[in-house]
């Protein structure tokens, strides 16, 4: 079964995901916007969260959309102000998701992010969502918590 993890990472929780799905023979779809958020945690973390909150797509560089090849997406995002990401509202928005198994790969702070959750559920059928706690720093239970992936 062919699978893709499409994501974003803005502080390298998604990309130590992507290197973890990476070994397992998953390819690796990292989306990258073109302007990314002003410099400085603070400065990111109220802008991205403001955005998230607002539901902005962010227009991103080089993102193919195709996905016929593929048995199975994940999706990777960050939780920011208890949404998903920007870049990932985008990447949601092009592709043609609905009659394809779907994994969504959360990760936050908290580990959780209900709004998310059930935003998600409403939106799509049989999906799973697996919460990460800061994957940088929470390694040791990583593979753990995507063995089943």
């Amino acid at each position: 079964m062919e699978k893709i993890f499409i994501y974003y990472s803005l502080s390298g929780n998604g990309d130590m995901v992507a290197d973890y799905l990476k070994e397992n023979k998953i390819t690796i779809n990292k989306v990258i916007p073109v302007k990314e958020l002003p410099y400085g945690m603070v400065p990111k973390i109220l802008t991205g969260g403001f955005l998230a909150g607002i539901g902005y797509r962010a227009k991103l560089t080089n993102f193919d959309a195709d996905i016929n090849t593929y048995d199975e997406i994940i999706i990777g995002s960050p939780i920011w102000n208890g949404r998903l990401s920007c870049p990932i509202n985008t990447v949601l928005d092009r592709l043609e998701i609905h009659d394809k198994p779907l994994t969504f790969i959360l990760y936050s702070g908290s580990g959780k992010a209900p709004k998310v959750d059930k935003l998600l559920r409403s939106k799509y059928d049989k999906i799973k969502i697996i919460h990460l706690r800061e994957p940088k720093h929470n390694q040791e239970s990583l593979k753990e918590q995507l063995k089943d992936i």
